[in-house]
């Protein structure tokens, strides 16, 4: 899209997850104003209150924009992974202990990422044309039948809400 300052506009979504909409500026602020919460700054309170009535597991509730916004599924299972959660258990029977320990993680891995310039996993990269480091660092994701980093038992890979999922069947309980 070509802007009348003489810049440019490109959406790049080599995974096709995204969408792209135009807005006049008044109708824009009510489109992001919807009542998904920001990972980064939601009060651990307020993030175990999210999942006390979620009858779904804990990954889909993690991937659920409506609650949260941002969260992706390499982000989700290596949150749940260094919480020690098993992706399929229900989010509302999780403790608030447990819960303090996922927001934590969700917030160091979702810092850790940024810092690092995200997950190349494919042929992602940045509005710069860089790739990122953090798959590097990835202890669960896409690494189906490797040794856990932690107990060396096979991770594995199960679909929950038609995503693939990674995880450690010892470490996760």
């Amino acid at each position: 899209l070509h802007l009348s300052s003489g810049r440019e506009l490109r959406f790049v979504d080599a995974r096709r997850f995204g969408r792209l909409r135009l807005h006049r500026p008044a109708e824009s602020q009510e489109e992001f104003q919807g009542p998904g919460r920001e990972p980064l700054t939601i009060p651990v309170t307020d993030f175990a209150a999210l999942f006390r009535r979620r009858r779904t597991s804990i990954k889909a509730a993690l991937l659920n924009q409506s609650l949260l916004h941002g969260v992706g599924n390499i982000y989700a299972d290596e949150s749940l992974f260094r919480a020690g959660i098993r992706p399929t258990r229900m989010a509302a029977r999780l403790s608030r202990e447990r819960l303090a320990r996922l927001h934590s993680s969700l917030q160091s891995v979702l810092r850790e990422a940024i810092r690092l310039g995200g997950s190349s996993v494919s042929d992602y990269v940045d509005a710069d044309g860089a790739a990122g480091f953090f798959q590097l660092e990835h202890r669960v994701y896409m690494r189906t039948g490797e040794p856990c980093l932690v107990c060396q038992t096979p991770i594995r890979r199960t679909v929950i809400g038609g995503r693939g999922t990674h995880y450690c069947p010892l470490c996760q309980s």
